[in-house]
């Protein structure tokens, strides 16, 4: 909690660095509290500025993580509460403050003994009734005025677990068989046709035939990316920023392998996940490190039938996945990304086909990395204009579709479709 509150690193980052632990259990309670404390943060910061009779000093704001942690435990989980104070005067203790136990101790009893006032706030601010940062909800409010309510609640509560059956292997109802008899329980994504959104949660072991590639995790609203883009066999498709290969690979599976694809990612990292993905799905492509701002190389000289552009975005229509965007992401980072997208959009438009189509996507909420992006961009372009997509799903904006987080559906996206005249 320290190393994503203080240090700006991702929640993702700093669990993939535990090795130390090495009981899966514990390994899911250190996940379950970090994710619960910063979907929560504000009303913990509350309560912990009601508890301390003055604030902590900066050099102790590791000892401040601890104790939103604690606080956590005794509001939001079943951790019985002389557990939850035990345990983290214990870990106080290994922060090497002489007084840090003492202090945690008192504050957390407090709380119990306060409890209902102190969780009952008589006029709480925004950003712990609501629990997200001020500067965001102003931009939904504004550019959501009848969903923002529905956009936060949902992106504050646990996402669901939704499933991509692999075309190629097997189908959704049997699929839905199959998980069925291993004791599962789940229904067909409204929105999708391979999707299946399990009742609960699960690890990938637990999936029948996971690893022989009969299925794979993926959310709804990003099972929509494939179908809008709808590759045909034979054609040259790229998929620019394709780490981790979730679409590239849904691409794949729905022409039967049959493409000449190309999926780039500038992270090597991140291209290696895309290795690992098609091999078990027993898939190929041409995987590529490169940079969709400035093409160069062999793949920079290929023409393409279609083009998926999954920009690099706020990441705000999947924060109920990573609760830490809320408090990483600052205002002052969208002129940048903007800057990025518009670069990315003009880079790769001379490499589509005349015909051809490109898909621009992004996990965002916000206009102005969507609607308004599209639409300065066909103010660029004489060869290009916005096909209507006449989908169900989601709200239909000036330009392209978006979904907004709601309980049991997909994750907030944005789609257009761009078609190159000629």
């Amino acid at each position: 909690m320290h190393a994503v509150r203080d240090q700006g690193r991702s929640l993702d980052a700093v669990l993939a660095g535990l090795g130390d632990l090495d009981d899966q259990r514990d390994r899911s309670l250190v996940q379950a509290l970090c994710y619960g404390v910063l979907r929560t943060l504000p009303r913990q910061e509350h309560l912990a500025g009601a508890l301390l009779h003055r604030p902590l000093k900066r050099a102790d704001r590791d000892l401040e993580a601890l104790i939103l942690v604690g606080l956590y435990q005794l509001t939001d989980t079943r951790i019985p509460p002389h557990a939850a104070i035990a345990a983290t005067v214990d870990a106080a203790r290994i922060l090497g403050k002489a007084w840090a136990p003492a202090l945690v101790n008192a504050l957390l009893r407090r709380f119990q003994r306060e409890r209902a006032r102190l969780l009952d706030p008589p006029d709480p601010a925004p950003e712990v009734r609501w629990l997200f940062p001020r500067w965001l909800l102003e931009q939904l409010w504004t550019a959501w005025p009848q969903h923002w309510r529905q956009i936060v609640t949902a992106s504050n509560a646990r996402p669901p677990m939704t499933l991509r059956v692999n075309c190629l292997k097997t189908t959704r109802t049997r699929y839905a068989r199959q998980l069925s008899s291993a004791g599962l329980t789940a229904r067909p994504s409204r929105d999708t046709i391979h999707g299946l959104a399990l009742e609960r949660p699960v690890s990938t072991a637990k999936l029948p035939g996971f690893a022989d590639g009969l299925v794979s995790v993926q959310d709804a609203g990003a099972q929509l990316a494939a179908e809008l883009l709808d590759a045909q066999p034979g054609e040259r498709v790229l998929d620019a920023c394709a780490a981790p290969g979730g679409k590239s690979a849904h691409i794949l599976e729905r022409v039967g392998g049959n493409l000449d694809l190309t999926a780039l990612d500038v992270d090597p990292v991140r291209l290696e996940q895309v290795r690992v993905n098609l091999r078990r799905l027993s898939l190929s492509a041409r995987i590529v490190q490169g940079d969709a701002t400035t093409p160069g190389g062999t793949w920079a000289q290929i023409r393409y039938h279609r083009i998926l552009l999954d920009a690099p975005c706020s990441t705000t229509g999947v924060i109920r996945r990573h609760p830490d965007i809320k408090w990483l992401r600052r205002p002052s980072d969208l002129p940048a990304l903007c800057g990025v997208q518009a670069r990315m959009l003009d880079a790769l438009w001379p490499l589509l086909v005349p015909g051809g189509i490109l898909l621009y996507a992004t996990c965002s909420l916000l206009p102005v990395e969507n609607e308004d992006q599209i639409r300065a961009f066909i103010g660029r372009r004489n060869d290009a204009h916005a096909r209507p997509l006449e989908e169900t799903w989601g709200i239909a904006r000036p330009y392209g579709r978006q979904t907004l987080p709601r309980e049991g559906g997909p994750d907030g996206f944005y789609y257009a479709l761009l078609e190159k005249s000629g």
